[in-house]
């Protein structure tokens, strides 16, 4: 008898103490471990959000330019630097690239996906510098910010464009030089499912840089129709 109590006590002492560990253990996983799941689509929600607001910037800045040039009798036609027209050339051929570069990933070709990815960040920093080049231009025909509305709106528009392009670049530079994981190790899967992707950062970054592009050849057409 004394021995079978003795055994009894240890026998239900230990299965509260496994009892008790279990669940404990299983709390301090959940609420300390990894970091809390975000949805893919939430990016693109953020990046629409984000485009319809650059969107309403530059119609603001446009709306003033019409209505500006309207106003009076001081507008001057400003005569665009020649190289603009390079400029636009060098940004459309980097959408084609970024596409290239997308496509090189989706099929699983990660050294052609970084060589086009490459080539589209250094075709925007061509891009930036042709436009710092064309307002080079501008000051050396003693055509400045003040010269003129005209001009002023200008170096308004142009800089607000390339201040958001800059953007792009970063964002181009994350992509490219990230250390990814993989998503076949175990590493790589609780990335997938808690922070962003690749291929979903490379997406992103290429409907931006869409964005960005079509703004500035609507930009650049406007500049160079309603002087």
């Amino acid at each position: 008898m004394p021995g079978t109590v003795v055994e009894d006590i240890e026998v239900t002492h230990a299965g509260q103490g496994g009892g008790t560990g279990i669940p404990g253990g299983g709390d301090d996983g959940d609420s300390g471990g990894g970091l809390p799941a975000i949805p893919q689509r939430a990016y693109f929600t953020a990046i629409s959000m984000g485009l319809g607001a650059i969107l309403m910037f530059f119609m603001a800045l446009i709306s003033s330019y019409i209505v500006r040039k309207g106003l009076g009798g001081d507008w001057q036609a400003l005569r665009l630097p020649s190289i603009l027209w390079l400029n636009t050339l060098v940004l459309l051929a980097s959408s084609g690239t970024i596409e290239f570069a997308r496509r090189h990933l989706s099929a699983g070709e990660p050294a052609d996906f970084r060589r086009w990815w490459r080539i589209t960040t250094a075709l925007g920093g061509i891009f930036l510098l042709g436009q710092w080049q064309a307002w080079r231009q501008l000051v050396a025909a003693g055509v400045y910010l003040a010269s003129n509305p005209s001009s002023s709106f200008f170096y308004v528009l142009t800089a607000a464009h390339g201040v958001h392009l800059l953007g792009g670049i970063v964002a181009l530079v994350y992509v490219a030089f990230r250390a990814w994981p993989a998503p076949s190790t175990a590493l790589g899967a609780a990335a997938a499912r808690s922070r962003i992707t690749q291929s979903t950062a490379a997406e992103i970054t290429s409907i931006y840089w869409h964005f960005m592009d079509g703004l500035w050849v609507f930009l650049f057409l406007l500049l160079q129709l309603g002087r």
